[in-house]
């Protein structure tokens, strides 16, 4: 199994969610984070003051999927996160040994 992480723009998560859903992802964990990459943050006036935002406003996505379907997930959060501009974001993979749904006590495949 693998975990997917998305970072991407926060008016960009409808339509990963509903990529997400067309390809058949059950759930996912949505969590707003602030960051900053290449771009370092940005400039902002407000009030005839300018200053420096550092953390620029984003969501961080997490699903847990089988490996088989892991380059498709990544693949259609790509696709839908893309604006073509910077600061689309990121997305990565790690691996996932177990997952146990509490409910249930079921392991594995069983708990996604």
């Amino acid at each position: 199994m693998k975990l997917i992480t998305a970072i991407v723009k926060p008016y960009r998560l409808d339509e990963v969610k509903t990529a997400l859903q067309e390809i058949g992802v059950h759930g996912l964990t949505v969590t707003e984070a602030g960051g900053y990459g290449r771009q370092r943050g940005h400039t902002e006036v407000y009030r005839g003051a300018e200053y420096q935002v550092d953390l620029v406003p984003k969501v961080r996505i997490e699903v847990v999927v089988e490996d088989a379907d892991a380059d498709a997930v990544v693949d259609t959060v790509v696709k839908a996160a893309r604006t073509g501009k910077i600061g689309d974001g990121k997305v990565w993979t790690v691996p996932v040994e177990t997952v146990v749904r509490v409910r249930t006590d079921e392991r594995g495949p069983d708990a996604l």
